[in-house]
């Protein structure tokens, strides 16, 4: 098998899963609880907390588990946009967004707010003459992902925050983080909002968390026992655990792993550029371990499917938006054939050689195969 679907979901790594079980055995009591099994289990939750605070460099009280990172942007930005509301309505996101802000968006709409759209450039970054325009005393809240899901197209965050901060210093930012953690290097301090999800950095599925800015308040979307918690309930120390472990691990030798990825991210490129109808969609600006092209005269999901025969895995964009045309590419190039055609091959270094090698004459006969039907 030759999985390169890496930014849909990663594979939990053994020693992750092991942290997992072993919790889920040995520390059931409730962290809430009084008696010496929940006193237990609390000390695992601080020191798990405290391991990721680190990790972050952020203090503890600067961080809420959450379920993953749709949670995370959900309460970053409904949770701003409430309680800030009375110092305006507009919120400003980019054009390359995970599908999951745009849905956040829409409601937000329905209450009331008017949310402005900021351009990109074709390689993807974000627009600064727009963003200009777009940030007014009336922003109260812009969301800009460090990491675009289908191109990879890094956004320069420090620079965005401080157009944001000269047109209006009162501006919350959010960044989504979740395809940007434990693959470059990038710091939550950049920004007043950052989320991010445990199954992008081989960890479980049902955990991330959203980081906030100490001096921000939220309005909670859940409510409980405790007044002002942003997520109530028992917590889910597994899965607390697992993920204070996964990203322990995914932020170990970065620029190492960062490499590796480049390299056969490098090897790809220099493959497929030889097809006249194939295009590369991703730039410069787009971290090694997203590559997207468009095939141009096939179907993606032809193409997915005949490499799947091949136990070969891509994607054609994001897992959360499959089968459409990629908006981030159509952004990009105001291309709709472009757009309609693209495969995202995802990378990881844990990517072996030989499974490029593999990939690669799995791709050269079923594209030759396929181009010869067309």
């Amino acid at each position: 098998m030759v999985y390169l679907d890496y930014s849909a979901t990663t594979p939990v790594l053994p020693e992750v899963l092991d942290s997992y079980n072993k919790v889920t055995e040995e520390y059931f009591g409730n962290p809430n609880s009084l008696h010496s099994l929940g006193i237990k289990s609390n000390e695992l939750l601080t020191s798990a907390k405290k391991q990721i605070a680190e990790l972050l460099n952020i203090k503890e009280t600067e961080f809420t588990i959450t379920s993953g990172a749709t949670e995370a942007n959900n309460m970053a930005l409904i949770g701003a946009a409430l309680t800030y509301r009375r110092y305006g309505n507009r919120i400003v996101v980019s054009k390359m967004e995970h599908p999951s802000i745009y849905g956040i968006c829409k409601f937000l709409e329905r209450q009331g707010f008017v949310v402005d759209y900021v351009n990109v450039t074709q390689e993807g970054v974000i627009d600064f003459d727009d963003l200009k325009r777009k940030v007014t005393k009336d922003t109260i809240l812009v969301s800009i992902c460090a990491v675009n899901s289908e191109t990879g197209a890094r956004q320069p965050l420090k620079t965005v925050r401080q157009v944001i901060r000269k047109n209006n210093e009162n501006c919350i930012f959010h960044s989504d983080m979740t395809q940007a953690i434990g693959k470059v290097n990038v710091s939550v301090n950049d920004v007043d909002l950052a989320s991010m999800s445990g199954h992008k950095i081989y960890g479980p599925k049902g955990i991330g968390l959203l980081f906030k800015n100490k001096n921000l308040v939220l309005t909670p979307l859940l409510y409980g026992a405790h007044e002002g918690e942003l997520h109530p309930g028992t917590p889910a120390l597994p899965l607390i655990v697992a993920f204070a472990k996964a990203l322990r691990l995914a932020l170990k030798d970065l620029a190492k792993k960062e490499e590796i990825v480049r390299k056969y991210n490098e090897k790809i490129v220099a493959h497929l550029s030889e097809y006249s109808d194939i295009l590369i969609n991703s730039s410069k600006y787009c971290i090694p371990h997203i590559l997207n092209i468009s095939l141009m005269n096939i179907k993606p999901e032809t193409f997915i499917h005949a490499l799947e025969g091949d136990e070969v895995y891509v994607s054609s964009n994001t897992a959360c938006s499959s089968l459409e045309p990629s908006a981030s590419v159509m952004n990009m190039y105001g291309n709709e054939i472009r757009s309609r055609t693209t495969i995202r091959i995802s990378l990881s270094h844990l990517t072996l050689p030989s499974e490029i090698s593999e990939f690669l004459d799995s791709f050269d006969k079923h594209y030759q195969e396929l181009a010869n039907l067309k």
